[in-house]
């Protein structure tokens, strides 16, 4: 009780209330402590807030109206506060640490300038600006870094976005938590920063990348460009909260998906670098480079991870006004085309000094390069048809898994197009001086008879049967192309431009045609070529009901669309030239790849490729079974190179109608020697089951029905005297040619062909026929 009084006699004698409520025990009286507490909050006058609005109608008058809160603030307490004694020497010092509000006249071309005021910019992050607003006060310049990061925040929408942090529990249990520590350390200790920041560096990297882990329920992979990107993000100063809400909304909206060999992300590119620079592209295919070799990197960090800071700085201010995700393909397209007179030259080189080289060169790059370079990419954008960007924002952007059109674009021939841009673009009003935008010139690949049902008013007509029936004339239909499209650029036609777009039928087997029509364009390596997307059965789609109207001379009993059964009484009948369409397939087929491994793989497979001359080898006399022919050439053969007789194939038109037998009926049949159970290999790849018999006179190929067991068609039925030549290959012999023909002095002229594949080899065969 004495101590209680002493305490009670000390708080009557504290003249003060503010000290009272220290002194007062909270355990003993609470209820004081609380009346003290809310006595020490109430004001006892209102005289400090009526001077505070007094000095803002002196301060905030008509010429002051925008001015950010901490500029108003420190007027204010200045105004306020006029016994606190300013020294002048320390506000000259504290001034001088930060960036003079001048004019800044920054380069924006050679020979030209621009400018904008800091006070613009300032002003427009006070308010509610965006992307767009920024872009059209900076004209895709850098920033100024003391605004970098609030620029940063306003382009990537994350201003508004709270401390996603506090979900943290801070425990570090990932799985594969030793090698992000390890990889956090490690790049830190590259830095070379003093030994306190580099415990705090490695604190925020760390604890950022276990939350986004956790969080989105990904796996840490070492080299992944994670740690790259945060570099950048560390500098501004911001936050771990404001950090992490940057680097989250840089890998949902600009790092691409799938970024892995072969991934889609690299089949875009290439295809890209395939339309604005086919022989260099033809270059990097030859020595087996694909993109994911070197440029894994400058997609997966945005080139923060090969390009110094001060570069990666200005190149993300221009990236994020751009508020485009496609951007870094252009970026590192320029990159490659830039350098090809140096990567060409490297013809000799290893592949790997070759991928060293194209991973390295953005490190040359410096921040004064950083405007050219961007506006260089901003040009190779407009100039590259945009149907890609719809087909693929959901797969790249969104994690939206697609498997048609990733398969679509990791075997497309060329850059696809699709029918609304080429229709909007030919309805488009261009303004016909200016360079920067796609114009298509149209090239129509189907055959006569359907060009003339209908097709595009602007079309030009280029029929791609004339590549292999009419050789000579197909070269002279390519220069009147040619000449046609310099002929429209020149008169400012609506119909001229300089980007190549090839329309098929959008059938098949129809539209290998077209894809060889396209490849040998790419052999010549002509820029700006592109493939219409489902061909003319798109465009049709495309216009529904008004499709009268919009095509010229449009034939509804001719056109295949309008009429399906013509359509499919047409896919049975064998084209002309079936020996060629084999041609056509391996052709079509290679060049859809574009690369020199798959090349070499599909040679193998294919049975009669074509090429120059080969020297042929016989079976061996272990092989042999029967004797040779006299006076006749040998007709077996198994040769690994290009056999050169397809080039002049010409075959009669095969029937429509195919009979129809039993099969078990014809292998009993007395005269069949022998029966083999095989597979009937088409021009589009495709194998149909089917039987190989073998008589005294004729050999047949019965292909099996599908959905009646049992029963086949007789699609074939050769005289044993019309064949020349039976070839097989050394690595694949179950694949096997027949040719039939006549010789004709010293040499063979070829007139049709067969192709199967079978479990027996060429000597069993050669067996049965001998």
């Amino acid at each position: 009780m004495e101590e209680k009084k002493v305490e009670i006699a000390e708080f009557a004698m504290t003249p003060l209330t503010c000290s009272a409520h220290f002194m007062c025990n909270e355990i003993i009286f609470p209820c004081t402590r609380k009346a003290l507490k809310l006595f020490c909050t109430l004001p006892v006058t209102t005289a400090t807030p009526e001077r505070s609005f007094s000095t803002l109608r002196c301060l905030k008058t008509y010429v002051r109206s925008t001015m950010r809160a901490d500029r108003l603030n420190g007027l204010a307490l200045m105004y306020i506060h006029k016994n606190v004694e300013v020294k002048a020497h320390e506000v000259l010092d504290e001034l001088s640490k930060k960036p003079r509000r001048l004019l800044l006249k920054i380069p924006l071309k050679r020979g030209e300038h621009f400018y904008y005021r800091v006070l613009d910019l300032e002003t427009a992050l006070v308010e509610d600006c965006t992307a767009a607003s920024i872009y059209s006060i900076c004209k895709g310049k850098s920033v100024p870094d003391f605004l970098r990061a609030e620029v940063w925040q306003v382009c990537l929408e994350v201003q508004e976005k709270g401390n996603q942090l506090v979900l943290f529990n801070e425990i570090f249990d990932l799985p594969e938590q030793n090698i992000l520590r390890e990889d956090c350390q490690q790049f830190v200790a590259n830095l070379g920063n003093e030994d306190e920041d580099k415990v705090s560096v490695i604190s925020d990297l760390e604890s950022i990348l276990t939350f986004y882990c956790k969080s989105k329920s990904l796996k840490y992979e070492k080299g992944n460009g994670w740690i790259e990107i945060l570099l950048p993000l560390i500098a501004l100063k911001l936050p771990r909260s404001g950090t992490y809400n940057l680097f989250e909304a840089i890998k949902n909206c600009y790092i691409p998906r799938c970024c892995k060999k072969n991934g889609t992300p690299f089949h875009l590119f290439r295809l890209l670098l395939l339309y604005h620079d086919p022989e260099l592209c033809s270059f990097l295919d030859t020595k087996r480079i694909s993109p994911d070799l070197y440029c894994l990197s400058w997609f997966q960090s945005l080139f923060a991870a090969t390009c110094s800071l001060p570069v990666v700085q200005a190149m993300w201010d221009l990236y994020f006004q751009q508020a485009d995700p496609f951007f870094v393909f252009f970026l590192g397209l320029v990159m490659v085309v830039n350098a090809r007179e140096q990567i060409l030259s490297m013809k000799n080189e290893n592949k790997q000094t070759i991928v060293d080289t194209l991973s390295s060169m953005p490190c040359a790059l410096e921040a004064d390069d950083v405007t050219d370079f961007c506006s260089l990419s901003q040009y190779y954008a407009l100039k590259t048809p945009g149907s890609f960007r719809k087909d693929l924002l959901k797969i790249l952007f969104e994690g939206i898994v697609d498997s048609t059109e990733t398969s679509t674009i990791s075997q497309a021939l060329c850059l696809p197009v699709s029918a609304q841009e080429l229709v909007e673009n030919a309805e488009l009003k261009h303004n016909l001086d200016s360079i920067e935008c796609v114009r298509f010139f149209l090239v129509d690949c189907r055959p006569a008879e359907q060009y003339n049902a209908g097709h595009l008013p602007t079309a030009f007509h280029l029929d791609c049967n004339l590549m292999l029936q009419e050789p000579a004339a197909f070269s002279t239909a390519v220069q009147g192309l040619l000449s046609a499209q310099r002929q429209a650029l020149a008169a400012r036609s609506a119909a001229g431009g300089e980007h190549l777009c090839f329309l098929g039928s959008g059938r098949v087997e129809e539209d290998q045609y077209t894809h060889m029509v396209v490849a040998s364009f790419l052999q010549k390596h002509t820029h700006y070529v592109s493939m219409l997307t489902g061909g003319y059965q798109a465009i049709h789609e495309h216009f529904g009901e008004d499709v009268g109207n919009s095509l010229e001379d449009h034939n509804p009993q001719n056109c295949l669309v309008c009429s399906p059964d013509n359509a499919s009484e047409d896919s049975e009948t064998i084209r002309p030239n079936t020996s060629s369409s084999d041609l056509f397939g391996k052709i079509s087929a290679a060049m859809k790849l574009k690369s020199a491994e798959v090349k070499g793989k599909l040679f193998d497979y294919i049975v009669n490729p074509t090429g120059g001359n080969t020297v042929e080898r016989h079976v061996s006399s272990a092989d042999k079974l029967g004797k040779r022919y006299r006076n006749m050439a040998p007709v077996f053969s198994i040769d690994d190179d290009h056999d050169g007789d397809a080039a002049s194939l010409t075959s009669p038109e095969e029937e429509e109608g195919h009979e129809g037998v039993s099969i078990s009926t014809w292998l009993s049949k007395p005269d069949v020697i022998e029966a083999f159970k095989c597979h009937e290999v088409k021009v589009n790849g495709y194998m149909y089951d089917s039987h190989l018999l073998v008589t005294d006179s004729h050999i047949y190929v019965l292909r099996d029905i599908p959905g009646r067991k049992g029963y086949a068609h007789i699609v074939g039925r050769r005289p044993l005297s019309a064949i020349v030549k039976i070839t097989s290959k050394k690595k694949h012999p179950e694949l096997i040619t027949f040719k039939y023909g006549v010789p004709q002095g010293d040499s063979l002229v070829i007139s049709d062909m067969d192709r199967g594949g079978s479990s027996i080899r060429a000597a069993e065969l050669q067996h049965s026929l001998l």
